[in-house]
């Protein structure tokens, strides 16, 4: 019976990016982990072209229970073996390799194949891809083709491998933001009626020529500020952030230990999240995560 991998391949695109670990000294891979843990990065590939790796990779496991490990560079039965026997999730191939698949499939790890070019996804749609060497800049772009689970990204700088860590964390901690491109969306003001939502609307309209238009719920001057109807979350009103992927926003700030209003989630025709408030108030403003549009 085939297995289910779905579980593995929602962790990894939850994850967006797996940065790559290029060492098979155990301790100081198990630093370097421990660095992109601090900086939101609980995901790594490992480089299994030795035992050694193995024994880095166990180290990892161990320590941090909680990291997503997948193994790159293997080429053989014996490496892929070491690399599932090891704790590995998952085995990466650069490009399709047809031993690797029928072996992976044999000891019932899922296959991932490395690319360099998205168009690479439409020569074997069933496959489950990440991308190779990803510019940071270029994460939204990768990330909204479908067919990418993630990126993969050499972010440690080699001198780190001599004990120098001190910047992982921060470069781990920008390849998430940069990612996930958080932004000021817009500012929500409570109203108590209607009157005054379109009357507090319109004087904006008068200072700034800032349109009001009638958004239903609120009344909305070039969808910067919008004046609820009625009140809603927040003493004063909510200011909503957005995210280029909402869903990959939610799984990172609840990693973080944040919490949210889970009644207050709203989801579009075809049933995807498209707004839910955390459970903060900050300056009397609740908090509301919104989908960017333009990543669907």
């Amino acid at each position: 019976m085939a297995q289910n991998f779905d579980p593995v391949y929602k962790e990894i695109e939850n994850y967006g990016i797996i940065p790559i670990i290029k060492t098979e000294d155990a301790e100081i891979a198990l630093a370097a982990a421990k660095a992109l843990s601090a900086g939101g990065l609980n995901v790594a590939e490992m480089i299994f072209e030795t035992e050694k790796a193995e024994k880095a990779a166990e180290k990892i496991i161990a320590a941090l229970p909680g990291t997503l490990l997948v193994a790159g560079g293997a080429k053989s039965k014996k490496q892929a073996k070491g690399a599932a026997d090891s704790g590995a999730k998952a085995i990466i191939t650069d490009g399709f390799d047809a031993k690797m698949a029928e072996c992976c499939e044999n000891l019932g790890i899922p296959l991932l194949i490395k690319i360099k070019n998205a168009e690479e996804t439409k020569k074997m749609p069933e496959a489950k891809f990440i991308v190779d060497s990803a510019n940071p800049d270029d994460f939204a772009k990768h990330l909204s083709n479908k067919a990418l689970l993630a990126c993969s990204i050499d972010i440690i700088p080699q001198e780190a491998y001599a004990g120098g860590f001190g910047e992982i964390k921060k470069l781990a901690a920008h390849a998430v933001q940069k990612m996930l491109g958080y932004d000021l969306a817009h500012v929500g003001i409570n109203c108590e009626n209607a009157e005054q939502a379109e009357r507090d609307s319109g004087r904006v309209e008068a200072i700034f020529g800032l349109e009001k238009t009638d958004a239903g719920a609120t009344f909305s001057n070039a969808d910067i500020l919008h004046f609820t109807k009625q009140r809603s979350y927040g003493k004063n009103g909510q200011i909503a952030i957005s995210a280029n992927f909402i869903d990959r926003a939610l799984f990172y700030l609840k990693q973080a230990g944040r919490q949210f209003i889970e009644e207050s989630a709203r989801y579009d025709e075809q049933g995807i999240l498209a707004s839910i408030y955390l459970d903060n108030i900050i300056g009397g403003f609740a908090i509301k995560l919104v989908r960017r549009e333009t990543n669907g």
